[in-house]
C-alpha cells in the first residue's frame, strides 16, 4: 500500500508568506480572530484555500494577542469549550470546514490534560461530529477525540524536538525548533514512515516557503503521496 500524508499550515496569522504556501499544502488551518487574524484575514485565507482546493480548517487558540496564544491560561471549567466552539463556529459561517485543529498554549495543554482535551473534543462534536480533530500524535487529545466518536488525525511536527514522553520540547528550551533543513526533512521522512496522518508545516519562519517545496519535493521522490485529510 501507498504511503500518504497530509501536509497541513497554520495560516491567517499575519506572517505574508500564505499565498507561497498554499500551493505546497493540503490542508489550512486558520486563525479564528483569538490569537492572530481577524474576520478580513480569516475570509482573504478561506478564499485563497478554495482556489487552490486546500482544505479548511479552523484552529482557535486562546484569546491572548498579546503573547500569540502561547501563553498557557488557567480557565474555569467549560471555557474552553465555549471558546473553541465560538472560533471554529466563526470560520464556519465563511465556508465549510474540513478539520479543527487547536494552537499554541492550548494544543499543548490538551495533548496532556485529560480534562482540556475533553472540553476541546466535546466543543468541536457540538459545531459538527462529521470534523476531523487533529492531535499531537499519541496525546490526551487523541484519546478524548475518538472516546467522544471524532476521527482524529494524528499529527507531526517536522521541525520541532520531542521529548522523552512524546511532548514538544517547549519553545522556550535551547533546541525546540530543528533549523537544519536536511535534519527536519529526515524527521519528517521517519515519522510518516512511522504511521503519522498529518505533517505539521509552520508558515512562520523566514525559510518556510523555501522548506515546504523542499519537503514536498522529497516526500514525493520517496512515493508518499500527498493529500488531504477526507481523501
Amino acid at each position: 500500500m501507498t504511503l500518504h500524508i497530509d501536509l497541513n499550515c497554520d495560516l491567517g496569522e499575519g506572517a505574508g508568506h500564505d499565498a507561497e504556501l498554499m500551493p505546497i499544502i493540503t490542508s489550512a488551518n486558520i486563525a479564528c480572530g483569538a490569537h492572530a487574524g481577524d474576520a478580513d484575514t480569516m475570509r482573504a485565507t478561506v478564499s485563497l484555500a478554495q482556489r487552490h482546493g486546500v482544505a479548511i480548517g479552523a484552529h482557535p487558540g486562546y484569546e491572548d494577542r498579546a503573547h500569540f496564544g502561547r501563553r498557557e491560561m488557567t480557565l474555569a471549567v467549560g471555557e474552553v469549550r465555549a471558546l473553541v466552539e465560538r472560533q471554529v463556529r466563526a470560520l464556519r459561517e465563511m465556508a465549510p470546514l474540513a478539520h479543527v485543529k487547536t494552537h499554541g498554549a492550548l494544543y499543548n495543554l490538551a495533548a496532556r490534560d485529560p480534562a482540556v482535551a475533553r472540553e476541546v473534543a466535546a466543543a468541536v462534536s457540538a459545531v459538527d461530529a462529521g470534523l476531523v480533530l487533529v492531535a499531537l500524535r499519541g496525546s490526551e487529545l487523541v484519546r478524548a477525540g475518538r472516546a467522544g466518536g471524532l476521527r482524529v488525525a494524528e499529527e507531526v511536527f517536522a521541525d520541532r524536538t520531542y521529548q522523552v514522553d512524546g511532548s514538544l520540547t517547549p519553545r522556550s528550551e535551547p533546541g525546540a525548533v530543528i533549523t537544519d533543513e536536511a535534519e527536519a526533512v529526515a524527521q519528517a521522512m521517519r515519522l510518516v514512515r512511522g504511521g503519522a496522518d498529518t505533517i505539521c508545516l509552520h508558515g512562520d519562519g523566514v525559510h518556510a516557503v523555501a522548506f515546504a517545496r523542499r519537503l514536498n519535493a522529497e516526500l514525493r521522490q520517496a512515493g508518499i503521496a500527498i493529500r488531504p485529510l477526507r481523501a
